[in-house]
């Protein structure tokens, strides 16, 4: 059995995340180029498309930790009828996104994959998350950007921060799926290979 549990990112957010279940864990880079995927969206749909970005998060990972379980995902954030945003990079394009997304809703979608390195034996997960926007003007989309900078953050925003007030609703099983690392499906991926403690017998 795998003996290391590694996270395929650099996100200082997922880092966060997973380090809240008191687990030990490396982080490491995955060697993959999402935006090289993009083309694939049309064909595989927004659910096997996440997870196809996990796997090949995952699999990039596979000769540098071949006695470890790989933990990767990936997020979507789209909106309809299919629009795929991705990190502005710029705070201009942080606003014109956030204006894009004014009263709207965005759909974020992200694939978990739990990856045995030794057998390539996967386990899978998708978390989706709607979130509605308030109608909001450019002046309140720019002080948001100036103050808080979500340039890394697809959607331009963080709900960690001030960003919480541009939402009108939230829909979700869990929040932590908003911030990139949905828990509550990593710890069931975790628990069903023993890396956490399994469900009591009633």
């Amino acid at each position: 059995m795998p003996r290391t549990l590694v996270l395929a990112s650099t996100s200082p957010y997922r880092h966060k995340l997973l380090a809240q279940l008191d687990l030990d864990f490396l982080g490491a880079a995955p060697d993959f180029d999402e935006r090289a995927e993009d083309h694939l969206l049309p064909q595989l749909g927004v659910d096997r498309f996440a997870l196809h970005l996990a796997h090949g998060k995952a699999q990039s990972l596979r000769a540098a930790h071949p006695r470890a379980w790989l933990l990767a995902a990936d997020q979507l954030a789209l909106l309809p009828p299919g629009e795929l945003l991705h990190k502005p990079g710029t705070p201009e394009r942080a606003v014109d996104q956030l204006m894009r997304m004014s009263g709207r809703v965005l759909e974020l979608v992200t694939g978990v994959v739990l990856l045995n390195a030794e057998t390539g034996a996967a386990h899978e997960a998708i978390d989706r998350q709607l979130l509605t926007l308030r109608a909001f003007g450019r002046a309140e989309a720019e002080a948001y950007v100036t103050r808080h900078r979500p340039l890394d953050c697809a959607g331009s925003f963080r709900i960690e921060d001030a960003g919480i007030s541009l939402f009108a609703r939230i829909d979700g099983a869990d929040f932590t799926g908003i911030i990139g690392l949905p828990l509550l499906a990593v710890c069931r991926l975790l628990r069903g290979v023993g890396l956490l403690p399994a469900d009591a017998v009633p």
